[in-house]
């Protein structure tokens, strides 16, 4: 298998998981999260498929808390900076409920096209 050819599919695959993912984890907390709870419950929900620089899921965070489907709040840290918490809002579990519809519609989808290709 060509590695490159490997990882820039599983890049572009998780591109369009990982709001999911996010939105997903945030909501099934009963607490708000910060961004390392958040990148840990992914790593260990996932079987770390979705485990990636923690960084990179703060951009996605903010595209979700700009939709309205996140809200934050910041709060001091004894340990470090302030950090940042997440909650899902109405809307965002709202949402949570369509997209894992669509995700399980294409999934279902793509399983029975992939079922005969891989045999």
């Amino acid at each position: 298998m060509d590695e490159p050819l490997l990882r820039k599919f599983h890049k572009e695959l998780s591109a369009g998981t990982v709001s999911l993912a996010l939105l997903a984890v945030v909501a099934a907390s009963a607490e708000p999260l910060y961004g390392y709870q958040i990148a840990k419950r992914l790593e260990q929900t996932g079987d770390g498929v979705l485990a990636g620089k923690q960084s990179a899921l703060y951009p996605v965070l903010r595209n979700l808390e700009g939709a309205g489907l996140l809200d934050s709040f910041v709060e001091p840290s004894v340990s470090g900076p302030p950090r940042r918490y997440y909650r899902a809002t109405p809307a965002g579990r709202d949402a949570l409920v369509d997209w894992s519809a669509a995700w399980r519609a294409t999934r279902d989808s793509l399983d029975a096209v992939l079922k005969d290709a891989a045999a």
